[in-house]
């Protein structure tokens, strides 16, 4: 019957599920259980992922060494956030498949894990090659450190489905994992070096999670009955840490803080910090790390019992300049105290020993480096004890270059680049700032990181407001001067046309005058609004030469018809052009007046010339060109207007500004200076010694390229110097410029400690 169409059943799902193409109803709902709840972690992972992704490839951006990787990163970026909810769909989806699969019987089917013979391995690709190696290194990381949670789970499984199942064929597997997440990622369309970032967030955020997605997995199946005799593997946790108090019983246990620092190192931050302390030990006994002499019977502290001591240290230091702090010494000397008090010589551990040693060499670094302002530098050196306190607890803080406190380090660096020396730096806002933060750490910091991110995310918000009203003055100054470079192109092509038209001629006082103070600016508001290949600015030049024309002398007999057909236009197209450009309407009556006085006289002179030529024709006399009685001249001298010769170039009058003056002294095209100042990018900073006292901070915000003058700003975005090409160059010559490193201090001081370690293992 017909009607039977219209019946629909109620349980759709269970009647889809039943379906012979649907797995998931072959699954035993003890593993849909797993599934399910193990999809809302891994769906949480990706979201994190997702959240990170910008900042990461932002930062990766922000460091690129040439504008096409910076411009990968940014389409990367741009390509993630479009495809975001399809990967994660995608990765979910294949999840489910491999769940799903645990269902499917395959009967003869072979082991797809045969014997490897090198002699059948095939050159692969060198990006496939590469994205090999990664994988291969984040799965054996998972299995080195969650390998018996996932041997559990995977013995769980094999008892839940006939199918044998194995660690690499487990849907929660590491590789399986990585594999659900590549397929929906091919559609990105990034280089290797991105799709390996990309990998490692992977790794961070959804792999780094796998220990407690193995842990909630056994526990589900554990509640369900599935072998509960095997033994749980317990999670990880960080150690509760407390404020130290002598003769607390909550304190840490000896070396727990110790374990803090190394426990929870990735294999790439284990390697990292390895790789410093091997070359530490190489140079031990230099003059980077002089021999300390150890009595054989020391005991070495615990890091906890150096934490302490760093604590003090940090309460009690005063406020002194930069060059008067020595941490090392001032340790050493707690540490003899403390040696005297318990009656054994207590030193520190090596491990913290090195901590201790890179800190000071990274300070050292931070503290000759000449970006850094010096009245900034003391406020910054006051927050070694602090980062040697955060580097003891946690090794990635050497290898992490999204660790919070390399970043608030980086951070305030970064904002200090432009700060200028001043008499009264207490009342600049940035000083105070940072001053702010370095205090918290001193006072609040004790064992506790998360102060680093909470620091970091303040100063971040401030220096983003600061920057925010800097970049709109900035963008203004650079409207401005971008106006100004116009404008004055627009006077110098008026200059041009007016000179052309009017130099070594003798014209009426009154048309000079309108032509000069009135029509100039007609042309020039032409030439800024639509250029000088436009209609418009030919019609305004027509109109200066039909004027030009309309008061000079002409005899033809057609001149005087020309001149009554011309002057309504002309008068017309004045009238126009003079109010579109805002001129004094009183000056331009006054103009106007006068010029019809001259087109009269003109007229005049045409009768007159006529009148003689009918008298000469009737009298069979000369023609003449005088008037014919004494009261006509005396009429003519008496209306001849005042006449003005052009002789000297017309310079039009500019706004009463302070240019950048083109120095005396040049150099040859091909000369070094110059070639200094053509490699200045928008956006550098620089340092110019104004004289032997002051120098002057400031970015570089615009190149105005017709007139070849650079301008230059302050921190706020106010405009403080101008120079021309010529000047700058002269002023690099005499090494008066500096160009100051922006890159990331932090970065910049662990490469130079790098460097000059393995130069002194290589001496």
């Amino acid at each position: 019957m017909q009607k039977d169409a219209n019946v629909v059943p109620l349980n759709k799902t269970a009647t889809s599920e039943q379906s012979p193409n649907s797995f998931a109803a072959r699954l035993p709902a003890a593993l849909v259980s797993v599934r399910d709840k193990v999809a809302v972690q891994l769906r949480q992972a990706m979201q994190s992922l997702f959240d990170n992704a910008d900042d990461t490839l932002f930062e990766m951006a922000d460091r690129a060494s040439n504008n096409a990787e910076q411009s990968a990163y940014f389409e990367a970026m741009r390509d993630l956030r479009l495809k975001r909810k399809s990967i994660e769909r995608g990765f979910l989806q294949k999840v489910f498949e491999q769940f799903a699969s645990l269902g499917q019987y395959e009967i003869g089917k072979p082991s797809p894990l045969e014997s490897v013979s090198y002699d059948n391995l095939s050159l692969v690709q060198n990006d496939e090659l590469e994205e090999a190696v990664a994988l291969d290194a984040m799965v054996a990381k998972v299995m080195s450190r969650d390998g018996v949670a996932l041997g559990h789970l995977t013995t769980r499984f094999n008892k839940l489905v006939s199918k044998k199942v194995e660690d690499k064929t487990n849907p929660l597997g590491p590789r399986l994992l990585c594999e659900a997440f590549l397929e929906p990622c091919q559609g990105l369309g990034v280089e290797i070096k991105v799709k390996l970032i990309i990998l490692k967030l992977f790794d961070k955020y959804v792999l780094a999670e796998a220990e407690h997605l193995y842990a909630e997995a056994n526990q589900t199946l554990i509640a369900l009955g599935v072998l509960p005799e095997l033994k749980n593997v317990p999670l990880r946790r960080p150690p509760q840490r407390t404020a130290p108090s002598q003769g607390s019983a909550a304190a840490p246990a000896a070396g727990a803080v110790e374990q803090a620092g190394t426990q929870y190192l990735d294999s790439d931050s284990q390697a990292a910090f390895a790789a410093l302390q091997d070359l530490l030990s190489q140079v031990r006994g230099s003059a980077a790390t002089p021999a300390r002499a150890v009595p054989s019977d020391a005991l070495p502290i615990t890091s906890n019992d150096l934490m302490r001591l760093l604590s003090h240290l940090q309460s009690h230091l005063p406020a002194q300049t930069i060059d008067e702090i020595n941490v090392r010494q001032h340790l050493d000397h707690l540490l003899s105290r403390v040696s005297s008090k318990s009656g054994r010589s207590r030193v520190v551990g090596q491990v913290d020993e090195d901590v201790i040693n890179l800190v000071s060499m990274l300070f050292e670094f931070i503290l000759d480096d000449r970006t850094l302002p010096d009245s900034l530098k003391a406020l910054i050196g006051r927050m070694q004890i602090p980062m040697l306190k955060v580097a003891v607890l946690d090794k990635t803080f050497f290898s992490r270059g999204s660790h919070p406190a390399r970043r608030l380090l980086n951070e305030i660096a970064s904002a200090a680049l432009g700060w200028g020396e001043q008499t009264d730096g207490q009342r600049d806002y940035l000083y105070q700032k940072i001053e702010q933060v370095v205090m918290r750490l001193l006072n609040d910091f004790v064992d506790d990181p998360a102060i680093f991110s909470e620091l970091l995310d303040e100063f971040i918000a401030f220096t983003g407001d600061e920057r925010r009203r800097s970049d709109l003055l900035e963008q203004r100054t650079r409207d401005a001067e971008e106006g100004r470079a116009r404008a004055e192109l627009a006077r110098q092509d008026v200059e041009q046309v007016l000179n052309e038209r009017l130099l070594g001629r003798t014209l009426p006082e009154v048309v000079v005058r309108l032509l000069q103070e009135a029509w100039s600016k007609v042309l020039l508001l032409t030439c800024l609004k639509h250029g000088t290949a436009s209609h418009e600015w030919e019609a305004a030049l027509a109109t200066m030469d039909d004027l030009i024309w309309s008061v000079e002398l002409h005899e033809d007999p057609d001149s005087r018809l020309h001149l009554l057909e011309m002057v309504p236009q002309l008068l017309k197209s004045l009238r126009e052009g003079l109010a579109a450009a805002a001129f004094d309407p009183f000056s331009t009556g006054e103009f106007f007046s006068r010029l019809e006085g001259l087109h009269v006289q003109a007229f005049q002179r045409y009768k007159q010339a006529e009148e003689r030529k009918a008298a000469a024709l009737d009298d069979d006399l000369p023609l003449l060109d005088e008037p014919l009685d004494a009261s006509a001249e005396v009429v003519a001298a008496t209306l001849q207007p005042a006449m003005v010769a052009v002789v000297a170039e017309i310079v039009l009058a500019s706004p009463d500004e302070v240019r950048a003056v083109e120095p005396e002294e040049t150099l040859a095209e091909g000369d070094e200076a110059l070639r200094r100042v053509d490699d200045l990018r928008v956006g550098s900073w620089v340092e110019i010694q104004e004289d032997e006292e002051h120098k002057l901070r400031c970015k570089l915000a615009a190149v105005i390229r017709p007139s070849c003058r650079y301008i230059f700003v302050n921190r706020t975005g106010m405009k403080v110097l101008e120079k021309t090409r010529m000047g700058l160059a002269l002023e690099f010559r005499r090494n008066a410029v500096r160009l100051l490193d922006d890159a990331l201090l932090f970065d910049r001081a662990l490469e130079s400690v790098i460097g000059n370690l393995r130069r002194l293992k290589n001496a």
